[in-house]
């Protein structure tokens, strides 16, 4: 059983650098190189789609010491990585809403995104500024407007909405993993996680490995993925 898309909630940076006697950044900042490592491993194992819970819309509500802290890395990832990444053909994409965003950090996303456009390689995809309850309601909006302007009809079926949401473009959500040993999704790809499996890991991000990763995909393949029938 093939996984073509994986999502990874990374949680447990803070909770592990205070385990270490250590600031909270700096289990961000590890966290940043353990993400390195995964989107490497997942590229190497034939993943066609790693989505990563970069920022959502609630940590806006985190200090603005932690916040500007969070928004400056992803200049450090790409400014150390993005070499390595164009070698392995990865193409950088992001899901959210980016005007939100600090125009430095703007920058930064906007370029990985145009360096790496004409990857065909694994898909990068960082959810920054993302909630999926903000992301279902813009995709409403979007199908109503469309109604409203008479360019479809008032008959929208379920298999359809996937086109109104920011992962249009990606295979099926295959496979959730959640790093950190919570069991809930944090408002995250709400409607994608529909009939995905899912994998809560004990372990914090900055402790997670591509050993770890490769015994989640095993899991997966052991499941028995029905979509809510009966096999004969």
């Amino acid at each position: 059983m093939n996984v073509r898309h994986v999502a990874i909630i990374m949680d447990g940076n803070g909770r592990w650098a205070k385990a270490q006697g250590k600031v909270r950044t700096e289990g961000h900042f590890k966290g940043v190189e353990v993400l390195h490592d995964i989107a490497i491993a997942a590229n190497d194992l034939g993943i066609e789609v790693l989505t990563l819970y970069a920022f959502s819309t609630e940590n806006w509500k985190r200090s603005a010491d932690e916040v500007g802290y969070l928004m400056k890395l992803p200049a450090y990832f790409f400014s150390r990585f993005l070499k390595e990444l164009m070698e392995k053909n990865i193409r950088i994409t992001m899901i959210g809403e980016m005007e939100q965003i600090p125009i430095d950090t703007q920058k930064v996303l906007q370029s990985a995104i145009d360096q790496t456009k004409n990857n065909t390689g694994m898909v990068l995809n960082f959810a920054m500024n993302y909630g999926s309850q903000r992301e279902i309601v813009l995709g409403i909006r979007k199908y109503t407007e469309e109604v409203l302007s008479k360019k479809r009809e008032n008959n929208l079926e379920v298999g359809e909405f996937d086109q109104y949401l920011m992962t249009s473009e990606f295979p099926p959500l295959d496979l959730m993993i959640r790093t950190s040993g919570e069991c809930r999704i944090s408002n995250f790809l709400l409607w994608q996680l529909a009939y995905s499996e899912l994998e809560f890991v004990d372990i914090p991000w900055p402790e997670f490995t591509k050993e770890t990763l490769a015994t989640c995909l095993e899991q997966f393949k052991k499941r028995d993925r029905r979509f809510g029938g009966v096999k004969s």
